[in-house]
């Protein structure tokens, strides 16, 4: 592999589990920090500012996620063919994958930008965002949406690194990010008057410098130096790229809209309940933190191997990402039991009567999440799996089958059994996915053996 450097991880020998944790763990630490400064807003806003700012965070989750969703799709799904091209060694057409990538991300972010800013109000009201907080919510979403430029160069940029096996910069961007987005979150919301907008502005500054760090890595790298000619799109190229990514970001649009048909009926609870619903919203992060890392370490080995045809890797390495996958959702799960009452508590400030009110459904929301978060990494395992093989079909209709579970059960549970049934709507999308997602890749797995593409 003539342009490997020593950032990169060529994982086409070698043990599949030191693999998967060696190229996993920074991209861990890297979602850490991440997750550190999306908690830390929650934190400053719901201690500095009180319930009803948190809760007009927390009204536009779903809607943001979105937009970020529908952008890291878009990434993910053109990263695939950067992950197979590395792993088979081809230079010249790794090149040019990543120049196109770059160039369609442009073209999409633009698109999107507009999108997500026309549509704003309109999708809000339909949400049925309580009066007294549209207006926050309305500032913070639409600084939130003026950086999808930077966040789609983030994640283009990310993903090129870890298509390559480079899961260390990603998580350097991350440390700085998340260092720059603490202190400014302090001084815009806990020291100037900016209220949200100050946390919004934070996020998109920690962005801006993420982004800035991850194309200063890419550009001094010895093994790629792009050329114009890679950067001009060509039909047949652009065509696969869009072909695979393309379902990645519907997939994350239609489960966005189904947690925003949820978000409509947790509106329909009060605002004590949206600010508790935010408090564990915001820890989902930190749940699912080991999940997405798996999940990358995973596409990416399947990626490569596909590449370097080397089925038979395949295999063995998706037994050692179930492996990976279900004891690390067991241990985070009993550290939420133990600890997560109080780390809840952190989010929240208002009346004692207010603080316990959203407390209690923090917590009981915490639970049903943690027991049942095994079902969550199986479903990371499958879909990222598929997704190195260049399947993105089956994870997008795993997509659709959260949408129709998470609403069906919002809209008909909570009609049986109260708010419990938001809860379950949660539990319910993550376990039909996932059998979807397991099934279909034994499916496709069943079919390569008979090829004689699958090999013991």
């Amino acid at each position: 592999m003539k342009f490997k450097n020593n950032k990169t991880l060529v994982m086409t020998e070698g043990n599949p589990y030191r693999l998967m944790l060696t190229f996993a763990l920074p991209l861990m630490l890297g979602n850490v920090f991440q997750q550190m400064y999306t908690v830390v807003d929650t934190m400053v806003v719901g201690k500095g500012l009180g319930v009803d700012a948190l809760a007009a965070v927390g009204a536009s989750d779903w809607l943001n996620w979105m937009s970020i969703g529908a952008l890291s799709g878009l990434a993910q799904g053109f990263s695939i063919p950067m992950a197979q091209e590395f792993g088979a060694g081809n230079k010249e057409q790794l090149k040019k994958s990543i120049g196109n990538a770059i160039s369609l991300s442009a073209v999409c972010a633009v698109i999107l930008l507009l999108v997500f800013q026309l549509s704003a109000l309109p999708v809000l009201h339909l949400l049925d965002t309580p009066t007294e907080i549209l207006p926050m919510t309305m500032m913070y979403v639409r600084i939130f949406f003026t950086g999808i430029p930077i966040t789609m160069a983030y994640n283009v940029l990310a993903a090129t690194l870890r298509a390559m096996g480079d899961g260390k910069t990603p998580l350097y961007a991350m440390i700085v990010a998340s260092f720059v987005n603490i202190v400014l979150d302090i001084l815009f919301v806990m020291v100037l008057p900016f209220g949200v907008a100050g946390a919004a502005v934070a996020t998109l500054i920690a962005q801006v410098v993420a982004s800035l760090y991850c194309f200063r890595e890419l550009k001094r790298s010895g093994g790629i130096v792009l050329s114009k000619e890679d950067f001009r799109i060509g039909t047949r190229l652009c065509r696969r790229l869009l072909k695979l990514s393309v379902p990645l970001a519907f997939q994350n649009a239609i489960i966005a809209v189904g947690g925003m048909i949820v978000q409509f009926v947790v509106n329909g609870f009060g605002v004590l309940f949206i600010a508790g619903y935010t408090a564990t919203n915001k820890l989902y992060g930190v749940l699912e933190i080991a999940a997405t890392s798996f999940g990358y370490a995973i596409s990416t080995y399947v990626g490569q191997n596909i590449g370097a045809r080397r089925m038979d890797r395949v295999k063995r390495g998706h037994v050692a990402s179930l492996v990976l996958s279900v004891v690390t959702s067991m241990v985070i799960s009993a550290c939420m039991l133990l600890f997560g009452h109080a780390i809840l508590g952190l989010f929240l400030s208002g009346t004692p009567e207010e603080v316990t009110a959203a407390g209690e459904v923090a917590f009981r929301y915490l639970i049903f999440m943690s027991l049942a978060l095994p079902f969550l990494y199986l479903l990371y395992a499958y879909r990222s799996a598929l997704q190195g093989m260049g399947n993105t079909l089956i994870p997008m209709l795993s997509g659709i089958l959260e949408f129709l579970m998470r609403t069906g059960a919002a809209l008909l549970l909570t009609g049986i059994i109260g708010s419990d049934g938001i809860f379950w709507a949660e539990i319910l999308a993550w376990a039909g996915a996932a059998v979807l997602l397991g099934v279909g890749y034994y499916v496709i797995m069943a079919i390569k053996k008979r090829k004689g593409e699958l090999t013991e």
